[in-house]
């Protein structure tokens, strides 16, 4: 549960532990504590000396000095430089603990604790705040216990092993923990003074120079690490919806710099949505990104019908601006008689300026047609343009050959590939193919993907492969991931060799879909989650608790032969309390494929 937990034998008979956590609850707190203990035969005072490298520099921030508060010390500063000219230059205030050159247990004492804190905010007020509130917990003794509390309650909400396969266990736990502890808390503090920033690909990132991209936020949120939380935690999801409709605004005006209508949501964001990606090409030509969020927001509305998202949160404003992007950013073929969008990278960024790449038209297309149904539930008349567009846009389809092209010119086999790409048309797409088309996909790409590509890759073929029923091909795939994952702390890097990203958040998000999704057939439907269980050999049941679908939490066990699921309501809908969730109901059936939906008669969700 700690972020770190490291212990040091300091000899024979003493023991010294250090303790560093990003505390759970209070967000803006970041704390260490040490702790000395005395072994039974020793009488001596014990000492430690304590070493810190901190120094309040930074080449983003001119820090100065504040008056100490509360007996900490106090530096503030605003960032050098804006997102863009003439932007917000946020504050930064940081409040900490000195750390003592030593620490010393005196001989009348078995043991005792120190703890030092920092606590960060954007004002003067809030930072005080923050770090007043970790000194009261400090002084009833619940810091880390609140931080331990709000860690129980996240986990008593999601639940993923297996059994049979402890390697691949401790991978999923922890691809689960690295997801959540990038995630707000579920329980909003009156005192919380910074709104959620999105997800990054290294989370709480370090990232310096050259290293920006660490902590902006891509596709790698909605595609890659969105989805297996969305299917638990609907207000997590949310949050994650609400940080890109409050970038509304610099999605207009990327649209309007480059001379489109409507909302470019940008390759690399930051606070206020404008591209903050260095290399101007990405910025123009990753057109994909609009497709994603809006595939990320239908996700959440077919998992929890909830209008008011899109009403009142803006959701409408993001998916209706998206559709009049693709139809403004699209050209018209009079020979081929369809849609173009021309000069694109792809998700497999080995290519530049191509036209008609697969999967930037097809999620184009569907994030069209799923403007004009929201338009349907909305009262909202939607363009003609909207419907036009997704029925003719080109996607490009070899009938010979019986697979889909990259992009115009791709050629099978002759080019490498930088990682998932058209392989994303089955999953997430659920792109409408026979199984040999979904096959060729699968045969031609994998043979020509690069081993040491970005983590997320090999988790998609995988999930093709369950999908066609081809469980030990799938599971074999899925096992190349592992060489992405550092011990002792399932750390992930970017590529195979280590290099690139740490602690690689999307390679995780894809690897726990390969899983989630994959070994259960989970796939979020219009009107139902469909399920095709199929496990691989070597694992011998999988368990998955806490799916919130329309209201329902539901458990499944998934066994070689028979599944079980078990649906109730959660507590604070039936009693306004914490208490655990009352069972309502549950079933067991032949391992085979299905759906859960709600029925007419009543709130149930159950399988049919």
């Amino acid at each position: 549960i700690e972020l770190l937990n490291t212990y040091t034998f300091l000899n024979d008979y003493n023991l010294a532990a250090q303790v560093l956590y990003a505390h759970r609850q209070q967000t803006n707190l970041l704390v260490m504590e040490v702790l000395l203990k005395r072994s039974e035969t020793s009488t001596e005072p014990v000492t430690i000396q304590l070493e810190s490298s901190f120094k309040p520099q930074s080449d983003d921030i001119v820090f100065q000095s504040a008056p100490d508060y509360k007996g900490g010390r106090h530096v503030f500063g605003q960032t050098v430089s804006s997102e863009v000219p003439g932007g917000i230059r946020p504050f930064v205030h940081l409040i900490w603990t000195p750390i003592t050159s030593t620490l010393t247990l005196s001989p009348d004492q078995s043991q005792s604790s120190w703890v030092f804190l920092v606590a960060v905010a954007g004002s003067d007020e809030s930072v005080r705040l923050c770090y007043e509130t970790g000194l009261g917990l400090i002084d009833t003794g619940d810091l880390r216990p609140s931080h331990l509390r709000s860690w129980a309650e996240l986990w008593k909400g999601s639940s993923i092993e297996v059994e049979g396969a402890e390697s691949l266990n401790r991978a999923l736990i922890g691809c689960m923990f690295y997801l959540l502890s990038s995630f707000p808390s579920l329980r909003e503090e009156a005192n919380a003074p910074v709104e959620f920033g999105g997800v990054s690909p290294g989370g709480l990132s370090n990232g310096s120079k050259e290293e920006d991209y660490h902590g902006h936020v891509f596709w790698d949120q909605d595609t890659w690490m969105y989805p297996s939380v969305a299917l638990f935690y609907p207000r997590l999801a949310r949050a994650a919806l609400e940080y890109r409709a409050g970038t509304i605004e610099g999605a207009r005006a990327n649209a309007q710099q480059v001379g489109y209508k409507g909302l470019k949501f940008a390759w690399e964001s930051a606070v206020m949505g404008r591209d903050v990606c260095p290399e101007d090409i990405y910025a123009e030509q990753e057109l994909h990104i609009n497709g994603d969020v809006v595939l990320a927001f239908q996700q959440y509305f077919y998992l929890t019908q909830d209008l008011e998202m899109f009403r009142e949160g803006r959701g409408n404003e993001v998916v209706w601006g998206v559709a009049d992007y693709w139809v403004s950013r699209v050209t018209w073929d009079p020979t081929e008689q369809q849609y173009h969008i021309k000069g694109v990278i792809p998700p497999d960024e080995y290519y530049f300026t191509v036209d008609n790449s697969v999967f930037t038209n097809a999620v184009a297309q569907r994030s069209l047609q799923f403007a004009v149904e929201l338009s349907g539930l909305l009262g909202h008349t939607p363009p003609p343009a909207w419907q036009d567009v997704a029925d003719k846009i080109k996607i490009p389809f070899d009938p010979e050959l019986k697979y889909h092209p990259e992009f115009d010119g791709y050629t099978q086999g002759e080019t490498g590939v930088k990682q998932a790409d058209v392989v994303l048309l089955g999953y997430p797409l659920a792109m409408s193919m026979t199984p040999e088309v979904r096959r060729n996909d699968l045969e031609a790409y994998e043979a020509v993907t690069d081993p040491l590509g970005p983590a997320m890759t090999w988790g998609m073929f995988a999930l093709g492969w369950f999908e066609l029923g081809d469980a030990e091909r799938a599971q074999k795939l899925l096992q190349k991931c592992f060489r992405n994952i550092q011990k002792p702390f399932q750390v992930w890097s970017e590529s195979a060799d280590g290099s690139g990203c740490v602690n690689f958040l999307t390679g995780m998000g894809g690897f726990l879909q390969a899983v989630l999704f994959g070994y259960t057939g989970f796939r979020v439907q219009k009107e139902h989650l469909a399920f095709a269980p199929l496990l691989p050999q070597e694992v011998d049941a999988l368990s998955v608790k806490g799916v919130s679908y329309l209201g329902n939490e539901m458990d499944w066990l998934i066994k070689s032969v028979e599944v079980s699921v078990s649906v109730r309501k959660p507590a604070e809908e039936e009693s306004g309390s914490q208490a655990p969730s009352a069972l309502q109901v549950s079933v067991t059936f032949p391992q085979q494929p299905g759906q859960i939906r709600k029925v007419n008669s009543g709130s149930y969700c159950w399988p049919v």
